[in-house]
């Protein structure tokens, strides 16, 4: 058995797509009288679109990004602030 670890690595450029449609989709929720985080983990958490708000836009932004990619940002800034 051989123990194999997946690498994802994102461009700069992609990076940045993502991190701009995460504060559209913050704000946009904020806006809206929403807690921005809860409403995110949930979405992150299940998938369910409808976590996040159709005001401007943000649910078909979101749904842009892949589950995935949206994670590996995430973790990788939080773990560059430590």
């Amino acid at each position: 058995m051989s123990d194999h670890t997946i690498a994802f690595s994102l461009g700069l450029e992609r990076e940045d797509e993502i991190k701009s449609v995460l504060k559209v989709v913050y704000e946009a929720l904020q806006e809206k009288g929403y807690n921005p985080i809860n409403q995110l983990v949930g979405y992150i958490l299940s998938e369910d679109p409808t976590y996040i708000t159709t005001h401007n836009n943000a649910r078909s932004y979101i749904r842009k990004i892949d589950r995935d990619e949206l994670l590996q940002i995430i973790v990788k800034n939080y773990i560059q602030r430590l």
